[in-house]
């Protein structure tokens, strides 16, 4: 009959750390949303540093675009740099108009949605999925699989 005391205890413990834990899925789709917001937000004002912010910082970083597969955050940003950087020419304005958030647990999170993007006269749009995990209390971008529309 020691012990009574400790389990009552422990029970609130538990209960209490899984709360502050476990973040409902809603909530969790939100935090992913506001990543895709900030990356808009940076892109539209010309800020790639920024942009690339939402991106895992790793080699083991992935993303696929039509035949293209390029590996590593420093690969990705250079592709970045080469394709939107490098002619001098202003980023153009970047929207994402349907973004679909599916929570994969409480780490983990799948992202699939279409793009627009409108650089001088050009307008270009596509298709993306997103697979992004919670890296050292933030969400990051793991593998993105981005399509041009024909």
């Amino acid at each position: 009959m020691r012990n009574s005391g400790v389990i009552p205890v422990l029970i609130l413990a538990l209960a209490a750390g899984r709360s502050a834990m476990a973040s409902p899925p809603a909530s969790r789709a939100g935090e992913v949303r506001a990543v895709l917001d900030r990356q808009v937000e940076a892109w539209n004002r010309g800020d790639l540093d920024a942009f690339m912010q939402g991106y895992w910082k790793s080699d083991e970083l992935t993303f696929f675009s039509g035949a293209t597969k390029t590996a590593g955050y420093e690969g990705t940003l250079a592709r970045y740099r080469k394709k939107y950087r490098d002619d001098g020419q202003p980023m153009g304005h970047l929207g994402f108009p349907e973004i679909d958030v599916t929570p994969l647990g409480r780490e983990a999170a799948l992202v699939r949605g279409e793009w627009k993007l409108v650089r001088g006269h050009q307008t270009l749009g596509g298709r993306f999925t997103l697979v992004l995990r919670k890296i050292d209390g933030a969400w990051k971008i793991i593998h993105d699989h981005t399509a041009l529309r024909e």
